[in-house]
C-alpha cells in the first residue's frame, strides 16, 4: 500500500481537494473496491443491498487498513447515510419517492463503463506487444511500391531539366611542354655578358609559363655547378642575385 498527499482520486468526485488519498495496487479507489464487492457478492447493481454492501465494504476497509483514507472513509459514509434513509418511512407520497441509491448506482455504472473500455484497450495493447516487436511493419502491411506513371516524353522532359541545372564539369587542356634547360643557359649567360649583377625577376617574369620558371632554376643550378655563376638569396623569400664569377670569365 502506498500513500501519497496527492488530488482526490477521480472516482471520488466528491471528496475535498485536500483529502488525504490512498492507492492501492488491487484497487484504484473506493468505486473500483465497491464494484468489486458487487461483483463478488453477485447482486444486481440496480438493486443494491445496501446493509449487506456496506457491512462488507467497512470489514474491507479494516482488512487493508484504510482507516485514515479520506476518499475510502467518504465511500463508507455515504453508504451508510444510503442505508440511513433507506430506513426511513416513506410516508404518504411513496409514488414520488426517491430511490436514495440512484446517484450511487449512476457512478457505479459510469465507473464500470470506463473499466470496461480500458480492459479492452489494455488487451488489445497486450495483443499488439506480443505480436510484433516495437517499430516492425510486417510484410503484408507494408505499402506497395507504385509503378512509375510517365510516358517516355515526360522522362526525357525531366532529364533535360535536370541537365539544364547542373554546371557543366571543367575541362582542362594538359599540353606536355619539354623543360628547355640548354636555351635557358643560353639567355641567362647572354644577360650576364651585358651585365655583371642581375636579379631573377630580371629573367623570369611574373606572368612566366611554369616550364620556363623549372628550365631557368635548372640552368642555374647547372652554371653554380660548373662555377659560371654565383647564386646568393639574402634573406627568406627575397629575390635571388645571380652574379658572374671573374674566374670563369678569365678562364
Amino acid at each position: 500500500m502506498t500513500e501519497t498527499a496527492t488530488s482526490p482520486s477521480p472516482y471520488a468526485s466528491d471528496v475535498p481537494s485536500g483529502s488525504f488519498v490512498v492507492e492501492l495496487t488491487e484497487f484504484s479507489g473506493p468505486l473500483d473496491l465497491l464494484l468489486t464487492l458487487i461483483r463478488e457478492e453477485q447482486v444486481d447493481i440496480y438493486d443494491i443491498p445496501i446493509a449487506r454492501v456496506a457491512e462488507q465494504f467497512l470489514l474491507r476497509i479494516r482488512t487493508l487498513q484504510l482507516n485514515e483514507a479520506a476518499d475510502y472513509l467518504e465511500m463508507a459514509a455515504r453508504l451508510l447515510r444510503i442505508k440511513a434513509l433507506m430506513l426511513l418511512p416513506r410516508g404518504d407520497g411513496a409514488e414520488s419517492w426517491e430511490d436514495p441509491r440512484a446517484e450511487l448506482v449512476r457512478r457505479l455504472l459510469e465507473y464500470q463503463q470506463m473499466r470496461e473500455v480500458v480492459d479492452v484497450l489494455e488487451k488489445a495493447g497486450e495483443e499488439r506487444r506480443s505480436r510484433f516487436a516495437r517499430a516492425y511493419l510486417p510484410q503484408s502491411a507494408a505499402p506497395a511500391e507504385a509503378p512509375l506513371a510517365l510516358s517516355l516524353s515526360e522522362l526525357l522532359a525531366a532529364v533535360d531539366r535536370i541537365l539544364r541545372t547542373t554546371k557543366a564539369p571543367a575541362v582542362h587542356d594538359v599540353i606536355a611542354r619539354s623543360v628547355d634547360v640548354p636555351g635557358a643557359i643560353t639567355t641567362i649567360r647572354a644577360l650576364l655578358a651585358l651585365r655583371a649583377r642581375a636579379m631573377w625577376t630580371d629573367i623570369v617574369t611574373k606572368d612566366a609559363e611554369p616550364w620556363v620558371v623549372l628550365s631557368t632554376l635548372l640552368g642555374l643550378l647547372e652554371m653554380a655547378k660548373l662555377g659560371e655563376c654565383k647564386v646568393q638569396q639574402p634573406r627568406p623569400f627575397a629575390n635571388v642575385e645571380i652574379t658572374s664569377d671573374p674566374a670563369s670569365e678569365a678562364a
